[in-house]
């Protein structure tokens, strides 16, 4: 299988005869290092969803926005949480994490030790934040989401409004 690596022009890193340099016009394409970016992006849209969504729901909830109770917006949200906290019980490391960490690989970049919220919670607050800690967050946090799911239940789809 052919691979492709990303080299620096100044490096005294060159491709094996297994992978192809990409080089066009003189210019770095950094193919890998790109896509590690894209699914850092996804990764944190998604905890972005995660966390700005619980305070929307409880704020809508408190404000009687009737949005807050969609039932597909709160059911994909509840199913984002529960997957992080799953994958925290069974020990795996999130995939978009592996993912990264094997684009980066690829790209000659070092690979972070550490889940990527710890690292990114690390970069933007400048403070460690221990695996251990960082898996309460995730048990109290999906206990939370699922508490406001059971106790401020979305509008079910298929139960119509007594009110037209």
């Amino acid at each position: 299988m052919c691979r492709l690596w990303y080299c620096r022009l100044d490096s005294p890193v060159r491709p094996t005869a297994h992978g192809v340099c990409l080089l066009h016009y003189g210019i770095i394409m950094p193919i890998y290092r790109i896509l590690a970016d894209v699914v850092v992006a996804i990764h944190l849209a998604l905890v972005v969803f995660i966390v700005i969504g619980m305070a929307a729901i409880l704020l809508g909830i408190a404000l009687k926005w009737r949005w807050v109770r969609n039932f597909w917006f709160r059911i994909v949200h509840l199913a984002m949480i529960a997957t992080v906290v799953e994958k925290t019980i069974l020990g795996v490391k999130c995939p978009l994490t592996v993912w990264e960490d094997q684009l980066r690989e690829r790209a000659g970049e070092t690979v972070e030790e550490g889940t990527f919220i710890g690292r990114m919670l690390h970069e933007i607050l400048f403070w460690q934040v221990s695996p251990d800690t960082m898996t309460i967050v995730y048990y109290l946090f999906g206990l939370a989401i699922l508490l406001v799911f059971i106790f401020a239940p979305p509008r079910w789809p298929w139960k119509r409004d007594s009110c037209n």
